[in-house]
């Protein structure tokens, strides 16, 4: 499984590749999936560019994106984009477009109750486990860890001399992570080391503009797809793999 995550947190600041509304996000979308994504992961944006949970934000990219691919769709609950926990259930619960799967990170405050809720209404849960947190222990005794769809691992590191040295140590903090599928990512400098690892430990993965701006080699990338196109290339099958 190849993920794209298409445009996350970044802004127009962050070039014209990035797609921000509904429209633009569609086509990116549909691009990847061309090129070999199997899912995609979005961060709605509000008309001034932040991040949003609001229905009304979801509803048109949701409606976009399904218009354009028949794979699964999936949103952040980031809570940068709703800092009260009880707000973040509060917008869950008024969803009147509910995407395939939704990410929630389990160190933030109120993760369990987030999950608990679109687990609810029907959404699959990605458990973000990120480096450098207490997510994988409090994710280890949560009594929702056997229900969620996968756990995502991470790696908030960006050196791309030791993102897989982090990457490894959060996999081993995840331990057997209650039989769920693992995606492994990494971001920035970090994002192809550790897209690399996952290949060669048959985890599934992720690739996109939210993850990182640049190709292997260092030049800018010009969109989702190309990210895609090039990460299968590293990854089983691909012509780099071994």
């Amino acid at each position: 499984m190849v993920q794209v995550c298409l445009n996350g947190s970044r802004g127009a600041g962050d070039g014209t590749a990035v797609p921000l509304t509904p429209s633009a996000l569609a086509e990116s979308a549909a691009e990847a999936v061309a090129a070999g994504a199997t899912d995609v992961h979005v961060h709605p944006k509000s008309p001034c560019g932040r991040d949003s949970l609001s229905g009304r934000v979801l509803a048109p990219v949701l409606t976009a994106l399904r218009d354009r691919v028949r794979v699964p769709v999936g949103v952040t609950t980031g809570a940068w984009a709703e800092p009260d926990p009880a707000a973040r259930v509060a917008r869950v619960h008024d969803w009147t477009a509910l995407p395939d799967h939704a990410s929630v990170n389990w160190h933030e405050p109120g993760s369990e109750e987030v999950a608990a809720a679109l687990l609810e209404r029907g959404v699959g849960v990605e458990a973000g486990i990120w480096s450098g947190t207490d997510g994988a222990a409090r994710f280890a005794v949560s009594p929702l860890g056997p229900k969620v769809l996968r756990v995502l691992a991470e790696v908030t590191d960006p050196d791309p001399d030791s993102a897989v040295t982090t990457a490894r140590a959060l996999l081993a903090d995840l331990g057997p992570a209650h039989g769920r599928p693992v995606l492994l990512h990494g971001e920035d400098g970090g994002a192809w080391p550790v897209l690399r690892l996952a290949g060669r430990l048959g985890l599934a993965t992720r690739v996109g503009l939210e993850d990182t701006l640049f190709l292997p080699g260092g030049e800018r990338a010009v969109s989702n797809a190309e990210l895609v196109g090039e990460a299968l290339k590293w990854l089983p099958g691909g012509a780099r793999t071994r």
